[in-house]
């Protein structure tokens, strides 16, 4: 498969949420002294090129991860295949201080696996704590507020993305290029923000598909030693149904789209009379699949979300092999015998997808 890498250094909203950062409280044993991580304000964007390609492209999809994800090797074939089979690059967004826009150490698991049992010998044993995701848990245990801040940063960072793009500077997209979304577990959250709060109108017309994602936040249980340990989740759970839908609703400035998008996105109730019409106008546009075993992202939270419409949305699936929402597609673990399961299965997910999109 081939690749275009662009540059990216990150301009709009900068200030805005490095000031934001530097106000949070730190973490007690993860070295965070400089909120300004330079991995994360320039790094690079794989767009993957369909075959032969040999022109500017006026289509194009993004593809948004999961949560705690430091390389895009798990999305490898999910690329390939929405790219052969769409025939349009894809672009493989990195959400903020995620894939390659960390800090190395993060995803040392020698040293984050120390900090764990310094942190076990300080604290007590804290359930699905891992390596894997020390540095996640403990950043989110010391300010929740990262979430959101992450999540805001990387809208900015798409929303400039489009900006040059449509100034004619990402090589093999042309200016007038219209952008879809594909989205993955809490990059469906993402997304989901991204076409309601349609910054600069840039998804007027946008078709999003979401995979093992689209729940209410409230209805998410990210308790996972591939994602964040059970403390942090209690903590980010109780402060953006707490403490986060007071001080935004009750700040001296209104909250703006961003703000809005996300809180319709919380709770089954709150801003439910909002977040109802709003998927029933783009009822034509979104579609979702779900994973009856996925416990981090259930159905039954996707439903909650879209409303009444999920019955024209949503399509629930149980694949006939051991799965799980962290890994949908184990390559490395399937049964002698599940390789056909596993073709078949892979290629139908990203068969729904790839004719929504085309």
């Amino acid at each position: 498969m081939n690749y275009y890498v662009y540059k990216f250094k990150e301009r709009v909203g900068y200030e805005e949420i490095l000031s934001k950062r530097r106000t949070m409280v730190k973490p007690e044993l993860l070295d965070n002294s400089n909120e300004n991580y330079k991995e994360n304000i320039e790094f690079d964007i794989k767009i993957a090129l369909p075959p032969k390609a040999d022109c500017k492209f006026n289509r194009a999809i993004f593809v948004f991860h999961g949560l705690n994800e430091r390389t895009w090797d798990k999305y490898s074939v999910w690329v390939e295949e929405l790219v052969i089979k769409t025939g349009v690059p894809i672009i493989m967004f990195p959400i903020a201080l995620h894939i390659g826009r960390s800090p190395v150490s993060w995803s040392n698991p020698r040293e984050m696996q120390m900090l764990v049992e310094r942190y076990t010998q300080l604290k007590g044993k804290s359930e699905n704590l891992s390596f894997v995701n020390f540095a996640l848990s403990s950043r989110i245990k010391a300010d929740p507020h990262r979430f959101y801040i992450s999540g805001r940063e990387t809208i900015y960072n798409v929303c400039q993305f489009i900006e040059e793009a449509k100034s004619d500077r990402v090589e093999v997209l042309s200016a007038d290029v219209h952008f879809d979304i594909f989205s993955y577990s809490i990059g469906a959250l993402l997304s989901q923000v991204l076409i309601m709060a349609n910054p600069n109108s840039y998804f007027s017309n946008s078709r999003l598909f979401m995979f093992c994602g689209g729940s209410l936040f409230g209805e998410m249980n990210g308790s996972s030693k591939l994602i964040m340990d059970k403390e942090a989740f209690m903590v980010l759970n109780s402060y953006y149904r707490g403490e986060f839908l007071k001080s935004t609703l009750n700040s001296d400035s209104p909250p703006d789209e961003i703000d809005m998008a996300f809180l319709c996105h919380i709770d089954r109730e709150f801003l439910k009379e909002e977040r109802i019409k709003f998927y029933k106008k783009i009822r034509d546009r979104i579609r979702v699949i779900s994973l009856k075993n996925d416990i981090v992202i259930p159905t039954s939270g996707i439903k909650g979300a879209l409303g009444d419409v999920w019955s024209e949305c949503l399509k629930e699936f149980d694949f006939p092999f051991e799965y799980s929402h962290e890994i949908p597609f184990p390559c490395s673990k399937r049964k002698k015998g599940d390789s056909e399961d596993y073709t078949l299965w892979l290629d139908r997910v990203f068969s729904e997808a790839s004719n929504f999109f085309v």
